[in-house]
């Protein structure tokens, strides 16, 4: 995912006023509104100059902006690790990512950080307190077994002279067994304070999964791709196969396997009322032939088969 320059987009210096950032969001939309301007990239760039001005008029979605870009190795293909959690904003779940204007089409990078749309029914009653919402990465491990675990949140906080800065605080959170990616969190009385005496609102967490060196995760359903020897996968084994949570279990390969063959585990995914399923995908890993002897023996295999893998995938 690519880093969206928003000042860029729009043409501004990183420390334009709240004015300067105005006028030129009004002097582009002009220029590129689409019933206006018939060139072929008018309308996309219509919706990048909306995205942009969404972001950079709101204070709160501003800081938290800014605070990523100061991370974000110019150039880089790739951000920084969990670069989209532990900002936390005004608004609950039902307003988690609420579209703004045109079209409610927002890029993967907006959504990553300010919440993916959803469309809801919102309420006609008046607020009494304010829901917040913020992103938080646990890991895999956390979703099989359930954790208790500190988060830390930074939330963007006027101060008396009007300057946006992040707010720090540390929340003890219980992450309960079969969480799973994308669901929310409802911590009571977390969010704004309340009203008039109301009772304050609550925090929405969103959870995301820090990324595994060796699980895939989908849904509930979980893969891994296990390394497997030319004769495991040819004459058949069992074999031992992690599980996210630490535990082991044997499989058993079926004689004749080819690359990238699907074994299914059932019920070893994320847990749950109805839980996922392991997918382990089979990768036939060839040992290396250091010595003579063992050379001799490749040499003495490939004459006895006199197999050609290509005129095998032509006939197949």
């Amino acid at each position: 995912m690519k880093f969206k320059d928003y000042y860029q987009a729009l043409g501004v210096a990183r420390e334009a006023s709240a004015d300067d950032i105005k006028h030129a969001y009004r002097r582009l939309a002009r220029k590129y509104h689409p019933d206006l301007n018939k060139e072929a990239d008018a309308e996309a760039r219509f919706k990048e100059i909306g995205e942009a001005y969404e972001v950079l008029k709101d204070p709160e979605k501003r800081a938290a902006y800014d605070d990523v870009g100061k991370r974000w190795q110019p150039g880089a293909e790739q951000p920084p690790p969990d670069w989209d959690s532990g900002y936390e904003f005004r608004g609950g779940e039902d307003a988690f990512a609420a579209a703004g204007g045109f079209g409610g089409e927002h890029s993967d990078f907006f959504e990553a950080l300010f919440g993916r749309h959803r469309a809801q029914t919102r309420s006609r009653a008046p607020p009494r307190a304010q829901d917040h919402h913020a992103k938080v990465v646990i890991d895999l491990v956390d979703a099989y077994r359930g954790a208790s675990r500190s988060i830390r949140l930074q939330m963007p906080t006027l101060d008396a002279q009007g300057h946006v800065t992040l707010r720090e605080r540390t929340l003890d959170v219980a992450i309960p067994a079969g969480v799973r990616e994308g669901q929310h969190l409802r911590l009571a009385g977390q969010g704004g304070p309340g009203f008039d005496g109301a009772p304050a609102g609550d925090l929405y967490l969103e959870i995301a999964f820090r990324a595994h060196a060796r699980f895939r995760v989908d849904g509930r359903d979980v893969y891994l791709d296990l390394p497997v020897a030319p004769w495991e996968a040819a004459l058949g084994a069992g074999v031992d196969v992690p599980l996210p949570d630490g535990s082991v279990v044997q499989l058993s390969v079926p004689a004749g396997s080819a690359q990238g063959r699907k074994l299914r585990l059932k019920g070893k995914g994320i847990p749950g009322k109805t839980p996922g399923d392991l997918y382990v995908v089979l990768q036939i890993a060839m040992p290396p032939a250091p010595d003579e002897a063992q050379r001799r023996a490749w040499d003495a295999l490939a004459r006895l088969h006199a197999f050609n893998p290509r005129d095998h995938r032509e006939a197949a």
